[in-house]
């Protein structure tokens, strides 16, 4: 068994996290180990799968129904994983798009920078990318 202190330190998670994420149903100790929780290591994993999908873009809401799926909610849950595959194309372009304004302010000589139009255009592509006319 690891207590919710070993569990926090491998994880990267806050304990409030760990207690957060018990609360929504995402992951259930074993017990207690005096004042503090315990969980089978098994909870490791399961919190991979979690910070994965909150970092894609997953409410805990639709975490915790993905964990609860039955077979026959398959066809749903993929529909919102394709969803969220492309809401994380559209977020990469829009980085790509950032570290191009970057590069160029990184090696630009125009003084100043925010008046060069090379860099003015790149920061306004940024959230507004230009398309072909």
């Amino acid at each position: 068994m690891l207590d919710i202190a070993e569990v926090a330190a491998r994880t990267g998670l806050a304990p409030s996290a760990l207690r957060y994420y018990e609360k929504e149903g995402l992951v259930e100790p074993t017990g207690r180990n005096g004042l503090r929780r315990t969980y089978r290591p098994e909870v490791l994993e399961r919190l991979g799968l979690i910070t994965c999908a909150r970092a894609a873009g997953f409410t805990v809401r639709e975490i915790s129904r993905f964990l609860a799926a039955r077979p026959e909610d398959n066809e749903r849950m993929r529909a919102g994983m394709a969803a969220k595959v492309h809401d994380l194309d559209e977020k990469i372009d829009q980085l790509v798009r950032m570290r191009e304004s970057l590069r160029h302010a990184a090696t630009c000589t125009h003084e100043p920078l925010v008046e060069c139009p090379d860099f003015r255009r790149a920061v306004r592509n940024v959230y507004a990318p230009e398309t072909a006319a």
